[in-house]
């Protein structure tokens, strides 16, 4: 009894949230979409913190702190020992594909004058799905390039590439992927895209499967919540903006989007 009555609340307290979601949709024009790895949940990615979030904060195989082990000191001095987590990371992403989550955000294209999709992930999938208007704040994992020339490819997967760590197929030097290792800076393509969005400004702003711990990652929430515009949480869990949000809706991504979808748009 107690279960079922626990289960009534979530799912009022759901709908409740995805109601009161639908009603700020229905007038905005500007949306702005900012994910974390809960949104690959769904497509069978673990959640945890780190690179891509793959790793917790654990020592590696190696008796490596992950964080030295996936830092750009490291890829420069052992580059086989960054690689191989590396191509962890892609082996994961390699067996999984984008799920109801990710193609909801892409839909939502077609129905809102202006999208913007800001991504911690590195795996691609938003892309894959068919997201246009995309900052990858820590890259993709599946474009490389050469470290010395000005060699560069978008690969299917890490099986394309001339062993492990690869080199270059032009000049022979270490080649490695666009993504933001620990230690390194946030590429400046897109930091410009990421401020001249948020220059432009937007009409509501969803929080979804991150905790956003990284200050350019809660930043467009706490100016969204300082300036009175809408702004909306998607995590089963609390977060750091979980208190400023307007309406949080405590699930998966891919359930809350697909339902968002479905109920404005079938």
């Amino acid at each position: 009894m107690a279960d079922d009555q626990q289960d009534n609340a979530a799912n009022d307290a759901f709908e409740a949230a995805i109601a009161a979601t639908i009603e700020v949709l229905s007038g905005a024009r500007r949306l702005l979409f900012i994910t974390g790895a809960g949104i690959s949940a769904d497509s069978g990615l673990p959640t945890y913190r780190g690179i891509g979030g793959l790793y917790d904060d654990r020592h590696t195989d190696d008796d490596i702190p992950i964080e030295r082990a996936l830092s750009g000191p490291m890829l420069y001095r052992r580059p086989e020992i960054t690689w191989k987590y590396l191509a962890e990371i892609e082996g994961a992403c390699r067996g999984a594909k984008f799920n109801a989550a990710h193609a909801a955000i892409a839909a939502f294209e077609r129905h809102f004058a202006h999208v913007c999709v800001l991504t911690q992930n590195i795996d691609g999938f938003h892309r894959a799905a068919g997201s246009r208007n995309l900052i990858e704040i820590h890259g993709d994992i599946h474009d490389v390039y050469c470290t010395e020339c000005e060699w560069n490819a978008t690969i299917r997967d890490f099986s394309e590439l001339p062993g492990i760590p690869p080199s270059c197929p032009r000049c022979a030097a270490l080649v490695r992927p666009r993504v933001v290792l620990f230690g390194e800076n946030l590429p400046d393509h897109a930091i410009a895209h990421y401020y001249r969005e948020l220059d432009d400004g937007f009409d509501a702003v969803f929080s979804i499967g991150t905790t956003s711990v990284f200050p350019y990652i809660a930043g467009p929430v706490l100016i969204a919540a300082q300036s009175g515009v809408p702004t909306i949480e998607i995590n089963p869990g609390d977060t750091r903006v979980s208190g400023i949000v307007d309406i949080r809706i405590r699930s998966g991504a891919a359930l809350a989007l697909s339902t968002l979808h479905d109920r404005l748009f079938a």
